[in-house]
This record gives structure tokens, C-alpha cells and sequence, in this order.
């Protein structure tokens, strides 16, 4: 393992060490759970506590990759001959699987978390292909390999059906190579912008990569044909043989690993800690990266351990995307999401501009401050007042007991009430004491101030859920919410 790598500011890659400047508390363990899932369950934040801060980060990796991968629908084989004229069974597949992978997202947090940001690096659009047998299929390589082998990863993405469709590899012959995936194998999966490949080396991968063109009906398995593959010479970053589609990769591993490594760094830094990128600190990951032969799991625990991510200048200077943002309520263990409301997350995250499954384009989501203007920020809002008044209708207690849950046990303190509420959910807190004072005015709600001064208020009052709810209302449209 490299030596860690100084940055210029915001601690090393070394294991962070908690001391009383900085300690392992609730607030640290928050942005742990914020960055590696979605919500901070206040049970995790517990379970987080009673661990070493570096042994908790391994722990949540080790479940991730010991998770077991769904059970396969049962249309995961399907062709377009077992569906009906109709066209609404595909629709009504794809949606069950968008809806079990939300569902999946509040349980199973930090492999979601993970195979959601491989979705917008290795993208497909679901529009593109429109075969549920072919989402599943795509779906199933990023979680198998979200902390695997990133040279795997590459090779067994390019031959899913869903990106054989959407970039054109099972249009592409000897007699007419089409180079989009090869472009894109470069330019987005693996290299970066212009950096370390040439037209050239399109051209030449792209006849590289010819021959998966193996089906005999729609949505059915993609093989490969030898003979429809360009078996001849070929030139790729200064190597020349009758290259196939192995070779491409074990090519670029081999002369450009640098480059990937740094680009694929890059990429997850941006992503899991801060919108800059910090050179060193990616420097020393792409180290990493390398010595481990591109296994991801080493990277992923490196960052996750370092002083850098612990510090105070990465806490809370990321912008939620929609989904995240969406399940930061409904991830608290005694707040309800029932299938209903995981569509509604889908249809109503969609609006915001994460549809899941169709990225804007083969770039993916831009991501961070592409996802605030004045028409999703207002629409973030009502979204999670329309899951308030579900919860309200639906059920109503499941607000005292996050309350009790939060606070430890019932109070007549309304003040502490307020001040656990916001601690929980806005990771920098609020600012000023007038702000306090606000969120503690709005908590108390049409509660004569006579109950509250004479101690007889308390949790368990009937009035408490719909103060909860007024509470988070409140708390939704703060600045720090909307951050992670």
C-alpha cells in the first residue's frame, strides 16, 4: 500500500484518528451514513457509534458485497414474444423493478448507493432499448460488481444486451464497425475527455469490438458471432495484432492504467466527498487503485476511512440528488414506504430530473448544483409535504415514535425536541439562534405557551404527530437540507 498522499488542506488519506477537536459523535456518524446511503436512520447512527469509526466503514462495505443479488423476476428471460399486443406489460415490469430497486435503496443503503452512481458512469437509457429482460440483466452487473474488479466490470458491461442496444455494438459488423461504444469506452467509461487515445484508436477498437451480434428475436440473449468479427490487423495504443474484444481491454488496462485510474478516482471523489477535486487526495486513491490490480473495494475503504473524509471542510457540501433527497425521510425505520409511495419517489424524482434508468444522455446526470433551480427547489418541497400528509392519513403515530425514538424517551422539553430534530437532519445545523428560535416557534404550533410553561405538554399529547410534521415541513426548506 503507496504511503498516504498530504493535501494541502482537509487531512490525508491516512485513517482518521478521532480526537477532541474532531470526534467520532452523532454528527460525524450522520455524514458517514449521508455519504455511504440514503438518510441517517437513527438506528445506524447508534450502530455506527458502537464502532470504531474505520472498523464501522468496513463493516458496511463487507455487508455490501456479502449481500445476496435479487431473485431474477420472473420475466428476466422474457422476449418480446411473451409479452401481449398491448405494450402495457413491459411498462408494468419495468416499473415493479424501478420500484423493488427504491425499495432496495432504503434497505440495502450503501450497495444501492454505489450500483446508482455505476448506473450514471456506465449509462444506458431504458427508452433506448425498452426490454425489461435487458434492464434486469444491466441492472444486476452493477451491483455484482460495484466494489468487484473494474477491468471485469468494463468487460462485462460492453457485452450486456442493454448497452449493445443503446451504443449500437449489436449493429456493429466487420463490413461496417460502428464506433460509438468504442468512443465512449474511452471518453466516459474508462480514460476521460481527450486524454491518452486518439481517432485512431476509435477506429481500430471499433473493428476490435465487432461480432456481438448474435440474436434471433427481440429482447433475447446477445451472443457473439465469429463471423461477424474484423479479424485483422489492428493498431491500439501502439499495439498491433489481430485484436478482439478481450484484448481491447486487456490493452488499455495495460497502457493507459494510469489514466483510468485516475479518471475512475476522480469520478467517485467528486461523487462521495466534494464536487472540487482535491489532486492529492485522488492521486493517492488512483495509487490505490493500481496496486490492488483496479479492485474497487480497497478504494472505496481507503476514502471512506481517511482523515480527509472526515473532515469539516467535506460535511455537507454535496447537493442531494432527487432520490437521495426523496428517501431522507422515509429512511428512518419508523416512517412508512410502501410500494406506493416508492412509485411516487420514481414518478416524482423523475420530474425533479433523476428519471432512474434514463439518464439525460450517455453523460449521465450532471449532478450537483444542475439539480437546484427555482422550479425543483420549490418542487422538492411539495413532494415531501405530499409524504407528510400521506403519513398523517396513513400513519400518523409513526411521527410521535421517531420523535421519541430521536429524543430518547418522551419530554415536556419542546426546546429539545426542536434542537435533536435539527441535528439529525441538516448536517451543518442552523446558523444563528434566531433560527433556532424559529424552528422552536413552529415546533410548538397552536399549543397555548401556558401548557408548555407549566410542563404538562409532552410527546405523548394528541397534538404532538401533526407538530412533528409542521416541524419537518419547516426543516425541508432550509439551505442545509437539501445537502448531504
Amino acid at each position: 500500500m503507496p504511503a498516504p498522499i498530504i493535501s494541502c488542506e482537509g487531512g490525508t488519506l491516512a485513517p482518521w484518528v478521532p480526537d477532541n477537536q474532531s470526534p467520532w459523535d452523532e454528527r460525524r456518524a450522520r455524514h458517514l451514513l449521508r455519504r455511504l446511503g440514503f438518510g441517517t436512520p437513527h438506528d445506524k447512527v447508534a450502530e455506527a457509534l458502537s464502532y470504531a469509526p474505520g472498523e464501522y466503514v468496513d463493516l458496511l462495505i463487507d455487508q455490501a458485497i456479502d449481500l445476496p443479488l435479487p431473485t431474477p423476476p420472473v420475466w428476466a428471460n422474457w422476449t418480446v414474444t411473451d409479452y401481449d399486443a398491448t405494450g402495457i406489460e413491459p411498462f408494468d415490469h419495468f416499473l415493479e423493478w424501478t420500484i423493488q430497486w427504491i425499495q432496495d435503496m432504503r434497505q440495502n443503503g450503501l450497495r444501492e448507493k454505489v450500483a446508482l452512481f455505476w448506473h450514471n458512469h456506465f449509462v444506458t437509457i431504458y427508452d433506448s432499448y425498452g426490454c425489461p429482460s435487458y434492464l434486469y440483466l444491466y441492472h444486476r452487473i452493477l451491483q455484482q460488481y460495484a466494489f468487484g474488479n473494474f477491468k471485469e466490470f468494463v468487460k462485462e458491461i460492453g457485452k450486456t444486451p442493454a448497452m449493445l442496444i443503446f451504443l449500437n455494438g449489436a449493429q456493429s459488423t466487420k463490413w461496417s464497425p460502428n464506433e460509438n461504444y468504442a468512443r465512449e469506452l474511452y471518453e466516459l467509461f474508462t480514460l476521460g475527455a481527450d486524454n491518452g487515445y486518439t481517432q485512431q484508436d476509435i477506429v481500430e477498437t471499433a473493428r476490435a469490438l465487432t461480432g456481438w451480434n448474435n440474436f434471433d428475436v427481440y429482447c433475447a440473449p446477445i451472443t457473439f458471432m465469429p463471423e461477424y468479427h474484423d479479424d485483422g490487423i489492428k493498431t491500439i495504443f501502439g499495439q498491433t495484432g489481430n485484436w478482439g474484444y478481450d484484448d481491447v481491454h486487456d490493452i488499455l488496462f495495460a497502457q493507459r492504467g494510469q489514466q483510468v485510474a485516475q479518471h475512475i478516482c476522480r469520478k467517485i471523489y467528486k461523487h462521495f466527498v466534494h464536487p472540487q477535486p482535491n489532486e492529492d487526495i485522488i492521486a493517492g486513491l488512483a495509487d490505490t487503485f493500481i496496486a490492488n490490480n483496479f479492485e474497487l473495494a480497497p478504494v472505496f475503504r481507503q476514502l471512506f476511512k481517511s482523515e480527509h473524509f472526515f473532515h469539516e471542510s467535506v460535511i455537507g457540501v454535496r447537493i442531494k440528488d432527487p432520490i437521495e433527497y426523496l428517501l431522507t425521510l422515509p429512511s428512518e425505520p419508523e416512517l412508512t414506504l410502501n410500494n406506493d409511495f416508492a412509485e411516487a419517489i420514481w414518478y416524482f424524482a423523475g420530474l425533479l430530473g433523476q428519471n432512474l434508468f434514463n439518464p439525460v444522455d450517455v453523460a449521465g446526470w450532471p449532478g450537483d448544483r444542475t439539480w437546484i433551480n427555482t422550479a425543483t427547489l420549490t418542487g422538492r418541497w411539495q413532494i415531501l409535504d405530499y409524504y407528510l400528509y400521506w403519513l398523517i392519513d396513513d400513519d400518523l403515530d409513526s411521527l410521535r415514535q421517531l420523535a421519541l425514538n430521536l429524543v430518547g424517551s418522551n419530554t415536556n422539553d419542546p426546546l429539545l425536541v426542536t434542537q435533536r430534530f435539527v441535528e439529525h437532519y441538516l448536517p451543518n445545523g442552523l446558523s444563528t439562534q434566531a433560527e433556532l428560535d424559529q424552528a422552536l416557534a413552529v415546533f410548538k404550533w397552536e399549543v397555548p405557551e401556558n401548557y408548555y410553561a407549566q410542563g404538562l405538554w409532552n410527546l405523548n399529547w394528541d397534538s404532538a404527530p401533526y407538530q412533528v410534521a409542521v416541524l419537518l415541513q419547516h426543516l425541508v426548506r432550509q439551505p442545509d437540507f437539501q445537502l448531504s
